[in-house]
């Protein structure tokens, strides 16, 4: 059994959680339980990192907070993501963990310059995802769930870009052997993207008639919520 560090570095709305659950187990759900041990550090709450020797793999979990909110266990967590990296641990690091991640190793994440991406969007691949052990099986095109407001908007030197779409550039890449950020949710149900479209529009970012034309844009995403699976199946092998 292979032990996977589920980093959480925040939690969802209230009443999605009350729903659905949170991050973490949603993770967990697209796993499979004969062929790895998930535990959760809740870095936001302040719960410290493992020693690296207890982590065969790494997944980090999305956001509500911001990277550029500058928070001391973001940092934290970031200098730990570095020798992550450095020891070549597979890692999978998912919406602000992927900012996160790309911000580590010197590339640059902030504000989108045109705003949030929410609902499920196309997301296309680059020719890079050919020789890509976590990319290579999936199609040219593929829809998944996104909601973001900030972005990676340099690579980090040296990384691969895998996919993106006319929001955003990099919505996944590979820095190093096996270290992915992918900026969309490949955790997230249908049910669960709409609880966030409902949850979003109540803040006012949209009218009602986005929201319905979002809604009815939804759907499942099996393709790229195959991503987790695939990445836990590449534990131990590269």
């Amino acid at each position: 059994m292979k032990t996977i560090c589920i980093v959480k570095t925040g939690s969802t709305f209230p009443e999605t959680r009350a729903d659905f659950d949170d991050f973490e187990e949603w993770i967990i759900r697209r796993l499979d339980s004969k062929r790895s041990t998930p535990f959760t550090v809740n870095v936001q709450a302040g719960e410290p990192l493992p020693e690296l020797n207890q982590c065969d793999g790494v997944i980090l979990t999305g956001s509500h907070s911001m990277v550029t909110d500058e928070d001391a266990w973001s940092h934290q967590t970031a200098q730990w993501l570095r020798d992550v990296v450095h020891q070549e641990i597979p890692l999978l690091a998912i919406c602000y963990g992927h900012q996160l991640l790309a911000k580590a190793l010197g590339g640059v994440s902030d504000y989108h310059p045109n705003g949030m991406e929410i609902g499920t969007v196309e997301i296309f691949s680059t020719d890079n995802v050919q020789d890509d052990p976590l990319f290579c099986e999936l199609p040219e095109r593929l829809f998944a769930h996104t909601i973001h407001s900030q972005t990676v908007l340099t690579l980090p030197s040296g990384a691969v870009r895998l996919a993106y779409n006319s929001h955003d550039e990099n919505h996944a890449f590979r820095i190093g052997k096996c270290a992915w950020g992918v900026q969309f949710h490949p955790e997230f149900t249908q049910a669960i993207m709409n609880s966030y479209i409902e949850e979003v529009a109540q803040t006012g970012k949209f009218d009602e008639d986005k929201k319905l034309l979002l809604l009815e844009q939804s759907q499942e995403t099996e393709e790229s919520n195959a991503l987790l699976k695939k990445f836990e199946s590449l534990i131990g092998q590269l």
